[in-house]
């Protein structure tokens, strides 16, 4: 599956899409310009697997459409082969229990994946990167540390480590007579980075940050084991910072306090 990915995306190469604001000149934001890439790539990608690639919420839709019996929360999580897959990609209880055919879905910016490979049972979440060449930026928001956390976790509790994969792509683009080109394409799988590697800013809102194209890919142990070594390296930074806390803003100010 992949290699299939990264045969599709290496034809992206080269491509423009339309600058976004072109007609008033606006700022590139990351997401404005990443959103006709997200685009592009994902009708590539539907061209060639017209039954298996989805935004998040139209495989929901899809999925609640083809089985309309199953009305409750509970009903539609049962429609899940993965609990795990289930937790990333639905919506919240009260959003499920109020969708109906006439009140279907739409896409929301903050979904875990810009598109999803859903095949006999494996669930393959694509997040959308862009990054501006001309210019350096801070590492992007990737995926809240606690997230991943509670799907490592869902993993470990269900056993199942061959349902999942999470995948990254960056595109980096340059400005070229009122358009974007496509220059350069970077694919890194989250499950094949270090977890001692990933790096959580906990002063915004827990967020693992990277760049794709700096993304270690030298794991070479089991999913199991990855997801063990992710929850250590996630407990071992919060009591860290649980301890810096204290030792910064109470420990100076117990004399006061304590009798």
């Amino acid at each position: 599956m992949i290699q299939d990915f990264k045969s599709i995306l290496q034809s992206i190469r080269g491509a423009f899409v339309d600058r976004p604001n072109k007609a008033t000149n606006g700022t590139l934001s990351g997401h404005a310009a990443g959103e006709p890439f997200e685009k592009l790539v994902y009708s590539r990608l539907k061209e060639v697997y017209p039954q298996e690639i989805f935004k998040q919420y139209e495989f929901l839709n899809d999925l609640y459409l083809r089985n309309p019996k199953h009305i409750t929360a509970a009903d539609r999580k049962a429609l899940f082969e993965s609990p795990t897959a289930h937790y990333l990609l639905s919506r919240g209880n009260s959003a499920t229990m109020n969708w109906r055919p006439d009140a279907v879905f739409e896409e929301k910016q903050n979904d875990t994946a810009d598109i999803l490979w859903h095949s006999d049972g494996f669930f393959n979440l694509i997040d959308i990167k862009t990054r501006n060449l001309k210019k350096k930026a801070q590492a992007p928001n990737i995926i809240s540390a606690t997230k991943l956390a509670q799907t490592c976790a869902l993993m470990i509790d269900n056993e199942e480590f061959d349902t999942l994969s999470i995948t990254y792509v960056e595109l980096g683009w340059f400005e070229e007579d009122e358009k974007l080109r496509c220059e350069d394409i970077y694919v890194g799988e989250l499950f094949s980075a270090m977890p001692s590697s990933l790096y959580i800013n906990w002063a915004a809102a827990m967020q693992i940050q990277f760049h794709v194209h700096d993304l270690d890919q030298t794991w070479t142990g089991t999913q199991k084991e990855w997801a063990v070594e992710y929850l250590k390296m996630f407990v071992n930074s919060a009591k860290s910072r649980a301890q810096g806390m204290i030792d910064k803003y109470v420990t100076p100010y117990l004399k006061y306090i304590e009798e």
